[in-house]
């Protein structure tokens, strides 16, 4: 056999990395945004490297065809593989569009009024001017995100968007990429919403916008980078941007933070590391004195306002500055450097916002798994929901339980190689935080929730529990929210009783959204591979449910051939936890007001691998009673 002439196989080698960048779907946008969503297009731009790849692959098979044409035949099998992915993601994309259209469209009428009752306590304030200065920030952070620096614009973000954002550009960072966008448009800005309490105005702002938008590897330049992006083709998306700010505050030319003044004083302002003024000390991405962006939501998982808060007007009689607003602001940072504590394999991350046992517990996993050579991997990380569910006071302790649904490709992987591939999973977690009874909101940080409660400066990752500049323990919870605790949905609903006003709702009681189908399926397909055996009957069940739910299957298999190691923990055979993912299960069915004999194998399936055979009809029963809240 003739040996196939060196410039073939350079030339084919030089194509084997951008056949990987065609297949790989793009990380995200600001914020890993579209990851939290199922699914994107892929657009056209590449369409030209594919043609060019098959016309050598042709030749190649011409000269060389005992290496030439298994490649094609490959080449050709993979090409309508991605073909029928990039369809069913265009697919998703587009009934996310259509969901983010439904769930931030808002009538004319409702507009005006939040606009009347934000210029009924600010006269000044024009909508057009907040929406111009929106329009320039949203420009600005995607060009920071490019960068892969958000100084330029971090004092117009809250302290956890701030975190946020940093993670998960070290998230990329470590995963060797970097995102590539061009030619940013904002298309329309509108007001779909507005709460007003005694404490914060939260206005939400509906941006419809387009970008091209691809991932480059790490080490390429901005220019390349860039080039990368020109390739692709402009996508429409949607987001809603959440600004606060204390009310009694006017719109003030003179202290204008996007004009370069301190909103406070008034003075010169164009930044630093602390955000805070050198003239009066004011702190300014606090939203005591301004807007301040304190988060951003996919249009397709925007709700509104939140439902009332168990346990939070007792807890504002002792405390009139407590807000959701800052809780969430508190949890959302905790959860960023949760993440980031373990992509760093660094416990020490969370030492200044975590009571001192959940770090030794956390240093104590993260050990034990770099001890046998693996480590967890976190791709495509996006929250979708930070929720306030209820606050308690046990005399000795306040304790506020905090619902984040988030979704990420995340799992255990040996260490120092290739992440294993893994599924999108929806997550959703309680996050409990814990400040000792009599602790006050400290109202001079506002939003702003990585500072010291004592000092104000801001809390540094240095491993150390107290704050380096004036000595004020910050890990007892004397002060400040810490973090005591994360659990899963189901553990977190098996410690409440059923009546209970902050227990989670059962799943009969709404309609399920996507995400929360996808969890449990996975869950289901986990629990199900953990034993090592699949058989024809169960994959065959949870085919169907794949169908039902409107799960892709192709996720599912993923789901199956990661096992038990797609989640931290499964629940315990026979255990609380394990009758609440059941309860959460049946629930499901029953959304249509019956369960099939199809539906009813897949029950029993599940009961088994739960340790909960033969209990069905028992759990049948306490879910479809009538007088179940």
């Amino acid at each position: 056999m003739k040996a196939p002439s060196s410039r073939w196989i350079y030339r084919l080698a030089a194509f084997v990395p951008l056949l990987g960048m065609v297949a790989a779907p793009a990380f995200a946008r600001v914020g890993s945004g579209e990851s939290y969503d199922s699914g994107r297009s892929s657009g056209g731009g590449d369409d030209g490297a594919l043609i060019e790849i098959a016309f050598l692959l042709i030749r190649v098979a011409f000269e060389h065809p005992c290496i030439g044409i298994p490649l094609l035949i490959v080449f050709a099998g993979g090409v309508w593989w991605w073909k029928r992915q990039e369809g069913s993601a265009s697919t998703r994309h587009a009934l996310d569009a259509a969901e983010a259209q439904r769930r931030t469209t808002v009538s004319a009428r409702d507009a005006e009024g939040w606009v009347g009752a934000l210029r009924a306590k600010d006269p000044q304030f024009e909508l057009m001017g907040f929406f111009d200065r929106t329009r320039k920030l949203f420009v600005d952070v995607q060009e920071a995100w490019f960068r892969r620096s958000l100084e330029p614009v971090r004092r117009f973000l809250s302290d956890s968007t701030y975190t946020r954002l940093t993670t998960q550009l070290q998230l990329m960072h470590v995963n060797g990429v970097r995102d590539a966008i061009a030619d940013v448009q904002v298309l329309d800005l509108q007001i779909i919403g507005l709460e007003q309490t005694p404490f914060f105005d939260s206005v939400h702002v509906r941006v419809k916008a387009s970008m091209r938008d691809d991932d480059a590897p790490v080490s390429a330049s901005d220019d390349d980078a860039r080039a990368l992006a020109q390739k692709k083709a402009p996508e429409a998306f949607t987001e809603v941007w959440t600004f606060v700010r204390r009310p009694g505050v006017t719109t003030d030319a003179s202290k204008d933070l996007a004009q370069g003044f301190c909103p406070n004083c008034g003075a010169p302002f164009t930044g630093g590391a602390a955000n805070t003024c050198e003239h009066c000390q004011a702190i300014v991405n606090s939203g005591n004195y301004d807007w301040v962006l304190a988060e951003i939501t996919q249009g397709s998982e925007y709700v509104g306002a939140n439902a009332a808060v168990d346990g939070l007007a007792r807890a504002r009689q002792r405390d009139p500055e407590l807000t959701t607003e800052v809780l969430e602001d508190r949890a959302s940072l905790v959860f960023w450097k949760w993440i980031e504590a373990q992509v760093a394999n660094d416990a020490g991350r969370l030492a200044k916002v975590a009571v001192p046992e959940f770090v030794e517990r956390l240093r104590a996993d993260l050990g034990a798994l770099s001890a046998s050579g693996r480590q967890k991997v976190f791709l495509e990380c996006a929250v979708g929901a930070v929720n306030t569910l209820s606050i308690a006071d046990d005399g000795e302790n306040e304790l506020a339980n905090i619902e984040l649904r988030w979704s990420a490709k995340s799992g255990i992987g040996p260490k120092g190689q290739k992440p294993p591939t893994l599924p999108s999973v929806p997550q959703r977690w309680i996050f409990t935080l814990v400040r000792k009874a009599g602790a006050a909101t400290p109202s001079k940080a506002g939003v702003s929730t990585s500072r010291c409660p004592n000092c104000s400066a801001p809390l540094s990752d240095n491993g150390s529990t107290s704050c380096e500049f004036c000595g004020t323990a910050l890990a007892s919870g004397e002060r400040d929210w810490v973090l005591r605790e994360v659990s899963s949905w189901e553990a977190f609903g098996s410690r409440r009783p059923a009546g209970s006003p902050s227990a989670p709702r059962p799943a009969s009681a709404r309609v399920p959204d996507r995400e929360e189908r996808e969890r449990l399926l996975y869950l289901m397909a986990a629990m199900a591979a953990a034993d090592g055996v699949v058989d024809a009957n169960e994959r065959k069940l949870l085919k169907m449910c794949s169908e039902r739910w409107s799960v892709p299957w192709a996720n599912v298999e993923l789901a199956l051939n990661a096992g038990s190691g797609l989640f931290d923990k499964l629940a315990a055979r026979g255990s609380a936890e394990a009758e609440t993912f059941m309860k959460e299960l049946i629930a499901m069915a029953l959304v249509d007001g019956k369960i099939d004999r199809k539906e009813r194998k897949l029950l029993e399936a599940a009961a088994g691998h739960l340790g909960l055979g033969g209990r069905l009809d028992e759990f049948l029963k306490a879910v479809s009673s009538p007088d179940r809240r």
